[in-house]
């Protein structure tokens, strides 16, 4: 019998609680540790054991690359929140803040190693190429980001492609994965991947959605950090997009000035008034619509595309 969404999740976390992150030197392993016991959705390597399942592989043989996908995610959150300068991360302190900086970057970087000492188990040493065409195309979604943070005139085109990189990238790559390590029919895969690519984008306009709107208590860190950083997030571009003459010079102007809660709040205010976070819900209502499309062509049972369809509803679901 299939398991539900939730008991993959289970399952992954037992993969992840049982598995000894710490080790010598402590100064190393302790914030590795602690990075993969702050918990978190875990939706990426639950992603992996779904699309195993969906198409009848083995799930026990597919846990090495499971882990590897999760100690790889939380890598690029460990040097995210340092880049951007993050003090919470699930409501805790992020690596960075709690140690320093050198000790994120050491730290994150044993992560990413040990991802690759994950794939190289018997059973999934074969997605290495796909794990590390997965893993480039995120680092670079990640420059494109930062770029991005100097520019005034990145348009939607641009930016989408960026958050296809640095977030669906791996949601897709998770669902390759499983897919693959199943011996899944290649067109299937290819909705597989169309699943996944419009799931990430949507989930990534959703953090770009709480990040400004969201309640910290339930977002798990500080709201406006992206107005702060002057991210070129989609509720900025469209606002400068659409915004009358008055409005897109005071953006500039707010841009251009220093962090504080000030700026944050006006940036808010311009974009209720030209109602920017409709027209950028209007757009997440899309792609998971798309994302359903996809998910409903694959050729399986609907039971079988439980997990998938739930993990849709839960991003439907999210709230700020």
């Amino acid at each position: 019998m299939a398991l539900s969404l939730t008991q993959l999740q289970n399952v992954v976390k037992h993969i992840v609680d049982s598995e000894p992150f710490l080790h010598t030197p402590e100064e190393l392993y302790a914030p590795i540790e602690y990075s993969l016991r702050l918990g978190g959705k875990r939706l990426r390597p639950t992603m992996l054991l779904a699309a195993c399942q969906l198409f009848g592989g083995d799930i026990e043989a597919a846990h090495p690359a499971a882990l590897a996908v999760e100690v790889f995610h939380n890598y690029t959150l460990v040097h995210d929140d340092l880049m951007d300068g993050s003090s919470l991360r699930r409501g805790k302190p992020t690596v960075f803040h709690r140690w320093n900086e050198n000790t994120a970057l050491l730290s994150g970087d044993a992560m990413l190693i040990m991802a690759f000492k994950y794939l190289s188990a018997p059973a999934v040493c074969r997605l290495l190429r796909m794990f590390s065409q997965m893993a480039i195309d995120v680092v670079r979604g990640q420059q494109y980001d930062m770029n991005f943070e100097r520019r005034l005139d990145v348009s939607v085109d641009e930016y989408l492609d960026m958050i296809y990189l640095k977030t669906a990238v791996l949601f897709c790559g998770a669902l390759r994965m499983g897919a693959t390590l199943a011996d899944a029919p290649a067109a299937d895969i290819e909705l597989l991947m169309q699943y996944g690519r419009n799931l990430g984008l949507a989930f990534q306009l959703q953090d770009d959605v709480l990040d400004t709107y969201g309640d910290e208590n339930t977002f798990g860190k500080k709201t406006g950090q992206d107005i702060s950083d002057n991210k070129k997030t989609m509720l900025l571009i469209t606002a400068l997009a659409d915004a009358n003459s008055d409005q897109r010079a005071a953006l500039h102007k707010l841009l251009a000035s220093p962090k504080s809660d000030a700026k944050v709040e006006a940036v808010r205010a311009i974009y209720d008034c030209i109602g920017v976070r409709s027209k950028v819900e209007k757009l997440i209502g899309d792609y998971l619509r798309q994302a359903d499309a996809a998910l409903a062509a694959i050729h399986a049972t609907y039971e079988a595309k439980a997990p998938l369809r739930d993990l849709l509803q839960k991003l439907v679901g999210r709230h700020s």
